[in-house]
């Protein structure tokens, strides 16, 4: 087994005891990065430098008794909207090629002072506006699965990354499903926290009122341990081999299955789930959502005003610096007024409401992350933008818990269990997550990328 398939736990554990040193763990990633970068195109900027560098630092401690935790040592790769010291922070963008931030985010800090080692920058859609698109700063990351499809987005290359096993975990933003629908399509775990329980301090906003920072690891575990040491209170790694006995699954299969959009396949392997879950012990009811299509509309008129804002002074005169789709996508925010702004704040907090009175009957209530496998990327190189099915939006307008976690696979491709939680209560999202990872194989498979 390479070190660069090693779990968190067991590259922490081996690191601790002297069996593998970080310099050699990090060089194990970039060999595979070298190896195969070309096909993903998951990263964006790589200093090899700074971060054998900091790796050394790592063994240094290490050597000297001073062990920081179980993600010393421990590589990590952060998507391309969030600041890392002397690393550019483009946004995947022309208009941001000369910003080279000196300090690093608060996410990031919290990583670096828990002894991890930050690899370097991967790929997101344009401002995590929209794409994939063939016309901003960088060429869009590659499924692993299947190359010839997206990755999701706008957390792309932090889903490909961990994927390929170019990095154990990453750091992404989800505003509307961001790191969830990008981690569905491409067979990882993705973990969108409780509104404000990461900090986004150091991070380019999209829309201020649904940004989260969000993980994305190989496993439940892994992201239950960043989680615990991102937000100690969280205690989100304490309960993973509790299982599902006894507890209460509200299943919101009303919300997907008689959808349009949906695939035959999604609502096959969402009904094995749950049967998972049932088998585990989990007691599972049918509960009814508020209506999708206006928790989406909603939280799609939140983004496009906010994102209007948060560029609106540069978006003038770097017109020419933005992508075709970066450009729409702001555009739309034009047209809404006030009034639409208003109303759509007033129904996230009633859905928000009624998100919590089914929550407080039942533990965690779950349905698919995306209603599709990852659609080709030849789609969006013909048409403006790759419209791709999710069911995730709405759960950044409630800021509730939510996880995406591999389900299973349809053409080849994967598919993902979202699992939605109470508010502060990562723990149940991650014991939830676990118990279906444990009785499953499917996040344990792994693709195939030949030389």
């Amino acid at each position: 087994m390479s070190a660069t398939d090693l779990s968190i736990s067991d590259a922490g554990r081996a690191l601790r005891e002297g069996r593998l040193t970080a310099r050699a763990l990090l060089e194990a990633h970039l060999t595979r990065i070298d190896r195969l970068e070309p096909q993903v195109r998951a990263f964006v900027h790589l200093d090899r430098n700074v971060s054998l560098a900091a790796a050394d630092i790592a063994d240094s401690e290490t050597a000297g008794g001073r062990y920081r935790g179980p993600l010393h040592g421990i590589p990590f790769a952060v998507k391309d909207l969030i600041d890392v010291a002397l690393m550019p922070t483009r946004c995947g963008s022309r208009a941001q090629q000369a910003n080279v931030p000196r300090t690093s985010a608060a996410i990031v800090d919290l990583l670096v002072a828990a002894g991890a080692v930050p690899l370097g920058k991967v790929a997101t859609y344009e401002y995590a506006l929209t794409g994939p698109s063939f016309d901003g700063a960088n060429p869009p990351a590659r499924n692993p699965w299947n190359v010839a499809h997206v990755t999701g987005g706008s957390s792309s290359g932090s889903a490909a990354a961990v994927a390929a096993g170019l990095v154990r975990f990453a750091i992404g933003t989800d505003t509307g499903g961001s790191v969830r629908s990008p981690a569905a399509y491409c067979g990882v775990v993705g973990l969108k926290p409780t509104r404000g329980q990461l900090p986004l301090d150091g991070v380019f906003p999209l829309s201020p009122s649904l940004d989260h920072v969000g993980i994305i690891c190989a496993s439940v575990a892994d992201a239950a341990i960043v989680q615990s040491i991102l937000a100690p209170a969280s205690n989100a790694n304490t309960a993973l081999d509790a299982g599902a006995r006894d507890l209460s699954v509200g299943y919101a299969r009303g919300w997907f299955a008689e959808d349009p959009a949906v695939s035959p396949a999604v609502v096959e392997l969402m009904d094995d789930a749950v049967a998972v879950l049932s088998m585990l012990g989990a007691r599972i009811s049918m509960v009814a959502l508020p209506d999708y299509s206006l928790a989406e509309a909603a939280g799609a008129v939140l983004i496009h005003a906010e994102a209007l804002e948060v560029h609106r002074e540069v978006l003038g005169p770097h017109w020419a610096d933005y992508g075709r789709q970066a450009r729409q996508s702001l555009s739309a925010g034009i047209a809404l007024s006030p009034t639409d702004v208003a109303r759509a704040r007033s129904h996230a907090l009633r859905f928000a409401d009624e998100v919590d009175a089914l929550l407080s009957a039942h533990d965690v209530i779950v349905m698919p992350t995306t209603l599709t496998t990852a659609p080709p990327l030849s789609v969006s190189e013909n048409e403006e933008s790759v419209w791709t099915p999710m069911r995730t939006l709405p759960f950044n307008l409630t800021g509730h818990p939510a996880m995406s976690v591999p389900m299973g696979f349809a053409g080849g491709l994967p598919l993902g269990l979202q699992i939605i939680g109470r508010k502060g209560c990562e723990v149940m999202v991650c014991r939830v997550g676990a118990a279906f990872e444990a009785a499953t194989d499917h996040a344990a498979q792994r693709p195939y990328l030949p030389d």
